[in-house]
């Protein structure tokens, strides 16, 4: 058996949990508010207070799915992983390493452009240096139910990237299987992670928008010469034995849509 403490039981960590709940794991997350993760607790979650980590066990795997948080509360949460003794670390980092660079693949130097970029590859770094085998995943856009282009669109809201070129993507379950695979493997460094497909968000919206019956929305963007970045994240799936449940958006972006819809209450 496997123990794992997820930090960040969002989008990702969520998805991550359940995987690991049905592997029969001892999985454990610190939350801010306990009360509003009644679901994973009922699971079989181990919750407790972000201010309080005195329960969590010491010596387990750690995956750590927050971004690089505002000084000095970024220094105290590291002071906090360190004291756990983390045997292993899984950190979900992003493409915005990479910077203005068009075409990246698991051989491509990490050059942010931006401050953004600059802070979460500082934060790599530092991550690093916490546990004694440490594997940084470096995700591209991240959608899935209620996240992504479709939900903009759903919202009425013009979906951020309309204008540029091709972008990246990965479907959140996609993305908590190589994150799972990657607490079992003691594969190390930084690699990219993506699908199989990158496409400019403006094709994606317009697809989205015909499916949802949502019209009116400017969908063409005001800057068509930006190029975008393609990212090949075929390596790490790879070395980590992981096969895509969704290589594109073409199959991902309608299993959300549906996804969604099967939650919606009915009336008779």
């Amino acid at each position: 058996m496997v123990v794992v403490i997820i930090l960040g039981l969002g989008f990702t960590g969520q998805r991550l949990a359940w995987r690991l709940l049905r592997r029969g794991e001892r999985a454990f997350a610190a939350v801010r508010g306990i009360g509003r993760f009644r679901e994973p607790a009922e699971a079989g979650i181990t919750l407790c207070e972000f201010a309080d980590w005195s329960s969590l066990p010491r010596g387990a795997a750690l995956v750590l799915l927050i971004p690089p948080l505002p000084e000095p509360e970024n220094a105290e949460l590291r002071a906090k992983i360190e004291a756990l003794e983390p045997r292993r670390i899984v950190y979900v980092s992003s493409t915005g390493v990479y910077g203005d660079q068009p075409a990246v693949d698991e051989k491509t130097p990490a050059a942010p452009g931006d401050e953004r970029g600059r802070r979460r590859l500082e934060e790599e770094r530092r991550v690093a240096e916490l546990a004694p085998s440490v594997l940084i995943l470096r995700a591209a856009a991240i959608y899935g139910p209620g996240r992504g282009v479709h939900a903009a669109i759903r919202e009425g809201k013009i979906p951020r990237g309309v204008g540029s070129g091709v972008v990246s993507r990965i479907h959140v379950e996609d993305l908590a299987a190589i994150v799972e695979a990657g607490v079992y493997s003691d594969l190390e460094g930084a690699w990219p992670v993506a699908d199989d497909e990158p496409c400019s968000t403006a094709e994606i919206a317009a697809w989205c928008a015909e499916r949802l019956g949502i019209s009116g929305l400017p969908l063409t963007g005001s800057n068509p010469s930006i190029a975008g970045r393609r990212v090949d994240g075929t390596k790490i799936r790879e070395r980590l034995g992981v096969q895509l449940r969704y290589r594109s958006w073409k199959t991902g972006m309608p299993a959300s849509i549906a996804e969604e819809e099967a939650r919606r209450p009915k009336f008779n």
